[in-house]
């Protein structure tokens, strides 16, 4: 081992105590979670994440400088607006506090032997904070967190080929190219599988049954269902083979209808939702939609591909599914069952692909070999 790793392992980029840069890095972090937050709360939205500055959303009053301060700001508040007296989530403090000990714990991972690795670590896991949080709440991973990441990815491949475990700039961009296929090919036959198998639930209606489409959900004979279990993603949809199909302003003998989130068809006329609230037929066939994973899964996987490899994908794509598997039965222990159908897929990935990165990687290799 030469003298100048030596120095390196003991005092860090610059001469500086490693440790140093441990405490920048949580430092870094937070401030990097602070950002995450703005990212959490616009993006779903459409929004711009640059302008304008930060603001509160109640009373528009300007955030100051000493009030945006990581994890202290929202402390020092008492968590509430300094203008108007609005609450402030606690979310604000967790995301700060996680991306902190995330980064942190990238540098500890990686920082000794490869600090380029450890930049392109913390970066996935800022990934997957912002990912999981925006999952959670608008069931989607938006393209700027997915195929950015597949950019992001590949070319911090160039500049940390610790992460892929490799010595060399070619072969971490052979890495991360081939898990960009394989991640985002593998998933997506399975995406394609699973709709084709598992992708309807036919829904049971007693003879001469009606079922309602309203404003905000579907009436069955024996239940309501609100739009917000039923719908995850724009492209999902109820099929509804009726007859006496009955619209606020016309009426089908018999019609074949679809409603998704943003069109209704009935019998080969499409029509605007919003401008049909009311339609209630004799139902003969009905079918929901049913989906545990989406194309934004498929995005996001490689992206992970990207990052850390094709090994790292198969390994989240089974271990994730282990997870989902485990909150599934814990939740129905519990007596939660319907909340188990309200858990996004992407949070999975994210926890399996983390676990890749701080370990699992040599448990494979030891099963499997390199």
């Amino acid at each position: 081992m030469d003298w100048d790793y030596e120095i390196y392992r003991h005092h860090g980029p610059f001469g500086l105590p490693f440790h140093f840069w441990t405490f920048f890095a949580f430092l870094f972090g937070a401030t990097t979670g602070s950002f995450l937050n703005v990212v959490i709360h616009r993006m779903p939205l459409g929004q711009s994440v640059v302008t304008p500055p930060s603001h509160c959303p109640k009373c528009q009053r300007p955030i100051r400088l000493w009030e945006n301060l990581p994890i202290l700001s929202w402390i020092l508040l008492r968590a509430r607006c300094r203008g108007c007296g609005q609450s402030i989530s606690p979310r604000y403090i967790a995301v700060e506090a996680l991306t902190g000990a995330l980064f942190v714990a990238a540098w500890l991972r990686f920082g000794e032997t490869s600090p380029g690795g450890a930049v392109a670590a913390a970066i996935l896991l800022a990934g997957f904070t912002a990912a999981t949080f925006i999952d959670f709440e608008h069931f989607i991973i938006p393209d700027e967190i997915t195929l950015g990441g597949i950019v992001a990815g590949f070319l911090l491949s160039m500049a940390g080929p610790g992460i892929h475990g490799e010595t060399t700039v070619t072969a971490a961009l052979r890495d991360s190219g081939l898990g960009i296929l394989v991640g985002g090919g593998v998933v997506y036959l399975v995406l394609r599988l699973g709709k084709l198998l598992f992708g309807r639930e036919r829904v049971e209606v007693p003879e001469g049954g009606r079922v309602v489409l309203h404003e905000t959900g579907l009436r069955l004979p024996d239940r309501e269902l609100p739009y917000g279990d039923v719908f995850y993603r724009d492209s999902d949809a109820i099929q509804l083979e009726g007859r006496r199909v009955e619209l606020a302003d016309r009426c089908y003998p018999v019609a074949e209808v679809s409603l998704s989130p943003k069109r209704l068809k009935v019998d080969g006329d499409v029509l605007d939702p919003e401008s049909e609230p009311y339609l209630s037929a004799e139902a003969v066939h009905l079918t929901l939609p049913r989906e545990a994973m989406g194309l934004g899964d498929v995005k996001f996987m490689a992206a992970i591909g990207a990052f850390l490899g094709w090994k790292a994908t198969l390994f989240s794509l089974m271990f994730s599914s282990v997870l989902g598997a485990v909150v599934g039965v814990g939740l129905i222990a519990v007596g939660r069952q319907h909340w188990s159908g309200r858990l996004p897929y992407g949070p999975y990935i994210a926890a399996a692909a983390t676990a890749w990165l701080f370990g699992a990687s040599a448990w494979w290799d030891r099963i499997f070999g390199r």
